[in-house]
């Protein structure tokens, strides 16, 4: 597993997963997955790196490299690495992704749980969310 901001924008392949620093640890069996998929994993961790500083990091390696698929993964319930996911809209604002196959994961007891990206941008919408589930 590589740092994600020590890494060179050139150091990467079409499968590119991004976790949170504790994943490996707190699910092991999750992370064991994720390697199955691609042994490209790089690690941050948003309790030490500001979000702006990944989203800028990305940009720069997707637009170098030739992604097809870009995966997020981390543990549940934590508020500094739901940030990971929020990511992608970012990215959006700022590159085309529409070539890239994008895919977000939380670990749930120890396994992965694939969540939509309608629902990462929901959970950004407090007032949708109490709209939704106030009836």
């Amino acid at each position: 597993m590589k740092e994600l901001l020590k890494t060179n924008c050139f150091d990467t392949e079409e499968t590119m997963i991004i976790v949170g620093s504790c994943l490996k640890n707190m699910a092991p069996n999750a992370f064991k997955q994720l390697e199955e998929i691609s042994s490209n994993i790089y690690e941050v961790c948003l309790e030490e790196t500001h979000l702006n500083m990944v989203v800028t990091k990305i940009i720069g390696m997707v637009a170098r490299k030739n992604i097809k698929k870009l995966i997020f993964a981390t543990v549940d319930k934590s508020p500094h690495c739901i940030q990971l996911h929020y990511v992608v809209k970012e990215l959006e604002n700022a590159i085309d992704l529409k070539e890239i196959e994008i895919i977000n994961y939380v670990a749930q007891n120890d396994k992965l749980n694939e969540i939509p990206l309608e629902i990462i941008g929901l959970s950004k919408n407090l007032s949708k969310l109490k709209e939704k589930y106030s009836k």
